[in-house]
C-alpha cells in the first residue's frame, strides 16, 4: 500500500517560503516510491515579501497559503486540517518561511518559539511514532518541539562549504545533539523517528543536494 506523506511548505521562494529545489526534489523522490502525497501550508500573512532579485524586502503583503500553491500547483490544505491519523509520515523542506513563517528564528535566533499550528503538528507525530523529515534549516522546529532529539543541519565549523554552522552550534547550546554530515548524508534519530539533512546548508552543486535530499525520503518511507 502506497505510504501516506503530508509535506508542509512555508510560502514560495527561498528568501521569504519554501526553497522551491527542496520542495521539488522531495516530491520528486516521494513520487518515485509511489507515495501518496498530500501538501498543507499555514493559512497567515508571511512575515514580509523578499524580492528575490535584490533580496530585499518590500512592503506588500502575502499569503503563506496562497504562495505555497504555487509549488503546489493549486492542490494545497490550510494546516489547520492536518489530521496526524491520516498519514504514515511527515516532511519539511527549507527555506527562510520556516525561520519566518512557521518560526520566528530568522529575527530572535537562540530565544526563538515555533508556531502553535506547527507545533501541534510536529508533537502530533511524534506521539503517534510516526517518522519526520525535515532538511535545510528545518530541524530547529523539530528542536523546539522535540527537546533533545538528534539533528544535522550539516556542519558546525564555519568555512566558505558550511556558511550556516552557527545554527548547528546553536542546536546543541539548547539541548539538541547535532551530528556532522556532508551533504549527501543524513542522521536518523532512530528513538525520535527523525531523518534530517543539511540540503542548502551546504553550499554544494544542486544535484548533490537533490541526491540529498532522496536519501532523507529513503530513510524516511523505510521508517513508515
Amino acid at each position: 500500500m502506497a505510504k501516506r506523506v503530508a509535506l508542509i511548505l512555508s510560502g514560495c521562494g527561498v528568501y521569504d517560503g519554501t526553497e522551491v529545489h527542496e520542495a521539488s526534489a522531495v516530491m520528486v523522490h516521494l513520487s518515485r516510491a509511489g507515495a501518496k502525497v498530500q501538501m498543507f501550508a499555514p493559512d497567515i500573512e508571511m512575515m514580509h515579501v523578499v524580492n528575490h532579485c535584490e533580496g530585499k524586502p518590500g512592503t506588500e503583503k502575502r499569503n503563506v497559503l496562497q504562495e505555497s500553491a504555487r509549488i503546489a500547483r493549486g492542490d494545497i490544505t490550510d494546516l489547520a486540517k492536518l489530521e496526524v491519523s491520516a498519514f504514515d509520515a511527515l516532511v519539511i523542506p527549507g527555506g527562510f518561511g520556516v525561520a519566518k513563517n512557521l518560526s520566528d528564528w530568522a529575527t530572535k535566533g537562540k530565544d526563538y518559539s515555533i508556531t502553535p499550528e506547527i507545533e501541534k503538528v510536529i508533537k502530533g507525530f511524534h506521539q503517534a511514532k510516526k517518522p519526520m523529515g525535515m532538511c535545510c534549516i528545518s530541524p530547529v522546529l523539530a528542536a523546539k518541539a522535540i527537546p533533545g532529539c538528534e539533528i544535522t543541519v550539516g556542519h558546525d565549523c564555519e568555512c566558505e562549504k558550511w556558511p550556516y554552522a552557527q545554527v548547528a552550534k546553536t542546536m546543541a547550546e539548547l539541548g539538541s545533539k547535532h551530528l556532522n554530515k556532508n551533504v549527501g548524508e543524513v542522521h536518523v534519530d532512530s528513538k525520535n523517528k527523525l531523518v534530517t539533512t543539511s540540503a542548502f546548508m551546504c553550499n554544494a552543486p544542486i544535484h548533490e543536494i537533490f541526491d540529498g535530499v532522496g536519501v532523507m525520503i529513503k530513510e524516511v518511507l523505510k521508517l513508515a
